[in-house]
């Protein structure tokens, strides 16, 4: 016992200090593409045919990417003419309806209890949303805890695109939450049915079983970017946008 209280005392903190300070360790994030000025018609085209699940689309100043659809297949990136954007960084997490009045500081105060839902998913934001809970990570220390009732459960974190067999579960999940509630899609799949939905087995996301306050996309997103979505619940840091502009890109451009 001794011998681990030492080790403990060498070591020190290895917990990130995100939010108060940017995570850049190795491996943090794989960033992502983000909206992109191309001039070229042929590169647009070429951009636009590589994306597998239609997240890429043209406009004015060349394409714009649906981040509820981007599943990082890097198709955008590499063996192409012109590359998208490459965005680094991990706070991904957007309102679903910006102009929705919230306040929801005042509601939950600082401290959260989440219950976890897997909807259906592939099993990789499973396994991100577990690392929350390692020493690294530790949502603990930022007030929020795993509940495994929703009764008990302020909000509740979905991954999957809600098979056929999950949708009914689902829905009493949600229906046992007390109120006021919230509920976090994380996920590609749970944003927008990923490449498993809309089909005969899934729904196209989360939003078409039941209401959705905050996205956090990716495929899958990082764990930082999860924790970013839970913050953004208690408006603790500010949204990001799932379709971000390239820098100095004007709004009515993207």
């Amino acid at each position: 016992m001794a011998n681990w209280v030492l080790k403990g005392l060498r070591t020190g903190i290895r917990s990130t200090s995100y939010p108060a300070r940017p995570d850049d360790a190795p491996g943090i994030s794989p960033g992502r593409p983000i909206g992109t000025s191309l001039r070229s018609t042929a590169a647009v085209d070429q951009l636009v045919g590589n994306c597998p699940t239609q997240a890429i689309a043209p406009n004015d100043s060349g394409i714009a990417i649906d981040q509820r659809r981007c599943v990082h297949c890097f198709r955008c990136q590499r063996g192409v003419d012109q590359p998208a954007t490459w965005q680094q960084g991990f706070e991904w997490a957007a309102y679903v309806d910006e102009k929705a009045p919230r306040k929801l500081a005042a509601i939950f105060g600082r401290s959260l209890h989440i219950r976890f839902v897997d909807a259906g998913a592939c099993g990789a934001c499973m396994s991100e949303a577990r690392q929350i809970n390692n020493p690294y990570y530790n949502l603990h220390r930022l007030g929020f805890f795993i509940t495994p009732t929703p009764r008990n459960a302020d909000v509740l974190l979905v991954a999957g695109p809600v098979s056929d067999a999950m949708r009914l579960p689902l829905c009493k999940t949600y229906e046992a939450l007390p109120t006021p509630k919230r509920v976090v899609a994380i996920g590609a799949c749970a944003a927008s049915g990923g490449v498993f939905g809309p089909s005969f087995a899934a729904a196209a996301g989360l939003a078409d079983v039941i209401p959705v306050d905050v996205v956090v996309p990716g495929c899958p997103p990082p764990p930082l970017a999860i924790l970013h979505g839970l913050l953004l619940v208690v408006e603790r840091k500010p949204p990001s946008s799932v379709f971000p502009r390239a820098p100095g890109e004007s709004k009515e451009s993207a």
